[in-house]
């Protein structure tokens, strides 16, 4: 369990496409075995310690003659930032992605202060 200190908690949310690769002939669409994206989220205000980032497809275009194999994730959090990392492998063919996102943590607060 994640426990939250401070005063404020914040919670900041997005949408994300990750890619439309059937536009271009992508790797997405086109290629075959281990295939990644990633791509960089910003946080519009950056938390106070790296937060929990929950993320979930929203939309996804494939190729009903193909498995369906698909992870998605959250990687790399910090403060300000983190990752969406979404793979596939063997001959899964995807013509695009959309993602949400969640984020949840601790906001800095005026009373928070340090001595040192």
């Amino acid at each position: 369990m994640k426990r939250l200190s401070g005063h404020s908690v914040g919670v900041q949310q997005g949408e994300e496409l990750l890619f439309s690769d059937y536009q271009n002939g992508g790797e997405m669409w086109t290629g075959t075995g281990p295939r990644e994206r990633r791509t960089p989220v910003s946080f519009g205000v950056p938390f106070s310690e790296p937060p929990t980032v929950q993320v979930a497809i929203s939309l996804w275009d494939l190729d009903r003659s193909t498995n369906l194999r698909a992870d998605i994730q959250a990687e790399e959090v910090t403060t300000g930032d983190f990752k969406i990392v979404f793979r596939t492998w063997g001959d899964t063919r995807i013509a695009r992605i959309r993602a949400t996102w969640t984020a949840i943590g601790s906001l800095t607060h005026d009373d928070d202060w340090e001595l040192y």
